[in-house]
């Protein structure tokens, strides 16, 4: 539900904050008071398209921030979206800039604009005279029939048929190309393939050539200096040799070593000296004889490398990512080159599996055009409710059908179902996006949301002056029936009509006032006693007397008495 709504800084309205609680919330106000601004500004806040010149003049910035509580059906489709709750709440807020850029946030969090639009279908319904982007529409009669009907089962069997159906035409698409693009293929792959077999690389070879040119590169540097090691070392007509001089040292403190007990730990560390070095004496030499190479050899090492750095600017970053591409080409050469026989076997597969989807979707009509007559016989029940026993309502089910007039499959079903009305006797049936009537619209709106009241996720209800080009007894019916809808939903209802706004739990009055200077718009939640001076006014105009308050006050104790029976 719809807990708390702030307004900074659009149309006329400066700042103003809202409490919404459970039940029935009217909003009433002269002509031009800026209660439609309100439905607008919630409007802006789950994702509608609003224009910057919605910004209040010499603002920077419009805001609005709703606080919801969603119910545990809308909490879950929520969860589904990646969207958590915060202690049960959800905190959704927009801005607007005179620049035109808009910053969404849910809970804190910047999100698009898709996501607030995919969230706020769960939250919240706007409905309204001219409201022909949901009940009115055709494409959306069959999510009504569909929540209205108890064959859950039914539908997710036949979605998940459907996808596993629309998956082998996929593979079946792919493999029908023409011949001139297969032959293409062929080709590239085949070189590709063979290019990468061709160079027979190893996972662990590049870094090998890298030590080894490294190496050749450096050839001369390293016969000279371990050259010039092993003579320091081991000694040569121009230098003493350090293995002498060390081996002369350990002479000496071997003479003296009983004398002092400290001496033979210098006796023993450089013994031990003595030895590693002649060991390491011996290795370089070995070394220095050992190198050894062939002519031209760096370039052979350079010519591999290319090889390597060439396959991984084509097919990847890495030896391994190179073979990898390698297996996945051959994979694609032998699905292309063996395609006749997939095609084959797909065409059967898919021939198998449109039997199963024909199956599934039949049964899934046949229970919608149940819960279409079902649903059919409540819209008509509600409509006579509301003083509307001369219309005639259908749940129209029909197959879909392709241009040649086989069955055509949606992930829907193969139904198209659309809400179809009589408004008089003898006249037939027809669309109801087609009624002209905008009071017979509101009715029949309201008609079709209460039977759907107790199938829906989302509890916040918005009328936007649905009471328009309605009167006497249908406002009154009209009245009722809301305060109805309101037992299981919030509602919010703009109304111009004193029947309607009777029968509300929460009154708030829209005020516009205004100075040299600046309009202001202001929302008040009204006491009884303020409650009596509005319906007054509804009644009578701007002038209010005892008469209309007499009026207003049997208005508000005859609704006082339907509460009680609801």
């Amino acid at each position: 539900m719809l807990r708390e709504l702030h307004i900074k800084n659009i149309a006329v309205i400066e700042e103003v904050t809202v409490s919404f609680g459970d039940g029935f919330h009217v909003l009433t106000g002269e002509t031009g008071a800026g209660k439609s601004i309100l439905i607008d500004s919630i409007n802006m806040a789950l994702g509608e398209r609003s224009a910057k010149d919605l910004i209040r003049t010499g603002a920077e910035k419009a805001e609005v921030d709703v606080v919801f509580e969603p119910s545990p059906a809308a909490a879950e489709k929520l969860l589904e979206l990646g969207i958590e709750t915060e202690d049960d709440l959800l905190y959704i807020s927009r801005q607007i800039g005179v620049d035109g850029k808009s910053k969404c946030r849910i809970n804190g969090h910047l999100v698009p604009l898709s996501v607030l639009r995919e969230a706020s279908a769960c939250l919240l319904t706007i409905h309204g005279q001219n409201d022909n982007q949901s009940i009115l529409s055709p494409k959306t009669h069959i999510h009504f029939v569909d929540d209205y009907g108890n064959y859950d089962a039914l539908l997710q069997e036949y979605g998940k048929q459907y996808q596993k159906v629309s998956e082998i035409n996929r593979k079946l698409t792919k493999l029908l190309v023409d011949e001139t693009e297969r032959l293409r293929k062929i080709d590239l792959l085949s070189y590709q393939v063979n290019e990468i077999r061709a160079a027979q690389l190893k996972s662990d070879e590049e870094e090998e050539l890298e030590e080894r040119r490294s190496y050749l590169a450096h050839i001369e540097q390293i016969a000279e200096n371990t050259e010039s090691a092993y003579a320091a070392l081991y000694g040569d007509e121009s230098q003493a040799a350090a293995y002498d001089q060390i081996g002369a040292a350990v002479r000496d403190l071997e003479s003296v070593v009983s004398y002092d007990t400290r001496i033979a730990g210098f006796h023993e560390i450089l013994t031990s000296v003595l030895a590693e070095l002649e060991d390491v004496t011996h290795d370089l030499k070995s070394y220095a004889e050992d190198i050894d190479y062939q002519p031209g050899e760096l370039n052979q090492v350079e010519e591999r490398l290319e090889v390597y750095a060439t396959l991984k600017r084509k097919y990847g970053g890495s030896a391994e990512a190179v073979l990898k591409y390698c297996e996945e080409a051959q994979a694609e050469l032998d699905e292309i080159e063996n395609s006749d026989a997939a095609r084959e076997s797909l065409r059967a597969e898919l021939e198998k599996e449109q039997k199963v989807l024909h199956e599934k979707g039949l049964a899934l009509s046949a229970a919608r055009e149940e819960a279409a007559i079902s649903l059919q016989t409540r819209i008509m029940e509600e409509l006579s409710d509301l003083d509307m026993q001369k219309m005639r309502f259908s749940v129209c089910v029909q197959p879909l059908e392709n241009a040649d007039g086989t069955i055509r499959y949606t992930p829907l079903g193969c139904d198209h179902v659309e809400f179809l009305i009589s408004a008089n006797p003898g006249e037939e049936l027809k669309p109801l996006q087609k009624i002209a009537s905008g009071g017979e619209m509101s009715r029949i709106m309201l008609a079709i949301k209460s039977v759907l009241a107790d199938s829906d996720i989302v509890e916040t209800l918005i009328f936007d002056e649905i009471d328009t080009g309605v009167s006497g007894r249908a406002a009154q019916k009209i009245a009722e029936k809301i305060g109805m809808l309101a037992r299981s939903h919030q509602i919010l209802c703009i109304t111009h009509l004193a029947q309607i706004a009777s029968m509300a739990d929460v009154h708030f009055l829209i005020e516009k006032s205004s100075d040299d200077t600046h309009t202001r718009t202001t929302v008040t939640m009204l006491d009884e006693e303020e409650r009596k001076t509005e319906l007054a006014r509804i009644i009578g105009g701007v002038k209010i007397t005892d008469l209309t308050l007499q009026a207003a006050q049997e208005m508000l104790d005859m609704a006082a008495v339907l509460k009680e029976r609801r």
